[in-house]
């Protein structure tokens, strides 16, 4: 019963985050205090992920590294590059513009991996992507967001550093180790670990959201456009990596989500712990997790009708040769 609940709460995860968001609009003082406990949500997260990684998830890194290695470039240049232009092109204030940014130097988010599976695509190159940029955010996402928001706003890369230690790095491997031990209590335990994640997620999601509903009121549609346009633009371009590297359509599928999919949680505890003299920046992250959520859903949906018809097609043109 209770795998039942995990599974139908991780499956609809995205009705339950825009219920949630809902609520937080119309009743925002509930809501509020959950963002003094974003960094120990998001780490829950990260822990339950860990969890779900195997020692021998790395053996598929080490065996392809160089198409796992150029999606995680891929993550780390596309995307923040993407933001930046986001900014300059809507002129953005400043807050936004550092929460925008903040967003695209995160590394690949866990949603990634299960939009990748209902696309049909490589879910083991999907986490050997994830994996790798978790483990490179510690050194990449401070020093990009100090590169391209230093400018706007004063950056403190070791302060960025320990935070993204503390909340991703540290849970993470935590989580790969237990794993490693306690192999069997944590397969008794699979079906809690995503209902946390999950929970997790939605829970700071509301949290930021309850504690900016009147700005979202007012400048809600001019940051839900740059928020949509990063977020479409990087599945867009993540796909035509792949189809330029010559790609399976299956590994098509997954660097495509990899790099249009951001820990956007990571933005949301940077913004909040990092950059708390700039309360809004926190705003882009929250309003990418929906999105995110919700249009790699109807993409990845997509992408499994097109596999599938073309699985059909070489099926038969198969069956005509013969």
């Amino acid at each position: 019963m209770f795998q039942k609940i995990s599974d139908f709460f991780v499956k609809h995860l995205i009705y339950f985050i825009i219920i949630l968001s809902a609520l937080a609009l119309k009743f925002p003082d509930n809501f509020k205090p959950m963002t003094d406990y974003t960094a120990i949500f998001l780490a829950f997260a990260m822990f339950g992920m860990g969890t779900t990684i195997a020692v021998e998830d790395f053996q598929h890194l080490i065996r392809h590294p160089k198409n796992i290695i150029i999606g995680s470039i891929c993550q780390f240049t596309l995307m923040p590059l993407i933001a930046l232009g986001l900014c300059v092109l809507f002129k953005l204030p400043q807050d936004l513009a550092l929460g925008v940014i903040l967003v695209g130097c995160a590394p690949g988010g866990t949603a990634s991996n299960v939009l990748t599976h209902i696309g049909g695509g490589d879910v083991a190159f999907s986490v050997s992507m994830t994996i790798l940029s978790t483990l490179l955010a510690p050194v990449l996402t401070p020093l990009l967001v100090y590169a391209l928001a230093g400018s706007w706003v004063e950056v403190s890369v070791l302060g960025m550093v320990k935070s993204v230690v503390q909340v991703i790095l540290i849970p993470v491997l935590l989580g790969i180790g237990i794993k490693k031990v306690f192999a069997k209590q944590v397969e008794s335990l699979k079906s809690v670990f995503p209902l946390i994640s999950s929970l997790a997620i939605a829970l700071i999601i509301s949290g930021i959201i309850g504690l900016n509903a009147e700005k979202i009121m007012t400048s809600g549609l001019m940051i839900f456009s740059v928020v949509l346009l990063h977020n479409c633009l990087g599945l867009f371009l993540g796909l035509m990596v792949g189809k330029a590297l010559h790609l399976t359509e299956a590994e098509n599928t997954a660097i495509s989500v990899e790099v249009g999919t951001q820990n956007s949680g990571l933005s949301v505890v940077l913004a909040t712990g990092s950059f708390p003299m700039n309360p809004l920046a926190s705003l882009p992250g929250a309003i990418f997790s929906v999105c995110q959520n919700l249009v790699g859903s109807i993409y990845c949906t997509w992408r499994a009708r097109k596999v599938e018809k073309l699985e059909i097609s070489s099926q038969e043109s198969v069956e005509n040769l013969g």
